[in-house]
């Protein structure tokens, strides 16, 4: 349809964006009072070309400020400014045709960005000297260990001659109580009745030399013992036989009666009268002074006194054999 040529309407009723076209401008078509066909709009329509931007028409230069500066700008308050520009456009922006801002181009003179490959080198040295300084330590450890070794075999650890050879101090050490003095019955003081004989079979002493007649009151033996290494606890073995009923004697040392008696029982079980089959070992464990002691062993009153004694014996602290 064409503007003006259809009824009796105007070309406005007829096309109401007629005013819009050339041919409808010139059969007189004319906006409507509301904005865009809209009543009591505030934004008039205007034809194409006759919108203004910041004071000057459509095909007009907009004014121009000196180099540098941003030309002058106007616009109704609240209302966008004509004259806006993206930011590649403006100085330093981010076009790639446009200025660069200094200190970020190639050329540019402000700060710099951080120097990747100074970092990586200075990484590379930092991490080379831990390295080397690991190693040196190690090498340093190493070096201590065997050093400390070599000093600990030198004093405490023994050499093959050390281990094989004992000095002559430990071999003295070593057999102190194989040196204490013993007796046979043969250099024991008797008292008075007290003989010795060799008849019964049996006896360990040299000869075969034993103690009789201990079996009377008043009947003893005395060891006078020389030699003794030091003050302390020592052990009294005493060799003898016993046969049937078991028997007792008392213990004196150094003239103090020990604390019990003597057990001199029948441990062989030998019969009555078979002194031959009775011979085994008694203890006790007395304390003895440094140097000489006089142990001395008797029949007293109510002991039971029918043994036969062959042999003394010493060994350092209580055993029992």
């Amino acid at each position: 349809m064409t503007p003006g040529n259809n009824g009796a309407s105007t070309p406005e009723d007829d096309d109401p964006f007629g005013y819009l076209y050339a041919d409808g401008q010139a059969n007189g078509a004319q906006p409507p009072s509301g904005g865009y066909g809209y009543p009591n709009s505030v934004n008039r329509v205007r034809p194409v070309g006759t919108r203004q931007y910041g004071g000057a028409a459509q095909g007009q230069a907009a004014p121009t400020a000196p180099y540098g500066q941003a030309a002058p700008q106007q616009g109704a308050y609240g209302q966008p400014s004509a004259h806006y520009a993206a930011p590649e456009t403006l100085p330093g922006g981010g076009a790639p045709n446009g200025p660069q801002q200094p200190g970020r181009g190639a050329g540019g003179g402000g700060r710099r960005g951080p120097n990747t490959k100074g970092l990586l080198i200075g990484a590379v040295a930092v991490v080379a000297a831990v390295v080397v300084g690991i190693a040196v330590a190690m090498t340093s450890s190493s070096s201590e260990d065997d050093k400390g070794g070599d000093e600990a075999g030198g004093t405490t650890a023994p050499t093959q001659s050390q281990s094989t050879d004992p000095s002559p101090s430990a071999g003295d050490g070593a057999e102190p109580e194989a040196e204490l003095p013993a007796a046979d019955a043969k250099s024991l003081k008797l008292s008075p009745g007290v003989a010795t004989a060799s008849e019964i079979e049996g006896a360990r002493s040299d000869g075969g030399v034993y103690v009789a007649n201990l079996n009377q009151p008043g009947a003893s033996v005395t060891w006078t013992v020389d030699g003794i290494p030091e003050d302390g606890l020592y052990t009294l073995f005493a060799g003898y036989s016993a046969a049937g009923e078991d028997q007792s004697m008392t213990l004196t040392v150094n003239g103090k009666e020990f604390g019990s008696k003597l057990n001199m029982g029948n441990f062989t079980g030998a019969k009555d009268g078979d002194f031959a089959k009775g011979w085994t070992t008694t203890y006790a464990w007395p304390t003895l002074n440094k140097g000489t002691n006089t142990i001395t062993l008797s029949c007293a009153d109510g002991d039971k006194c029918n043994v036969l004694l062959d042999q003394f014996s010493l060994k350092k602290g209580q055993v029992k054999n």
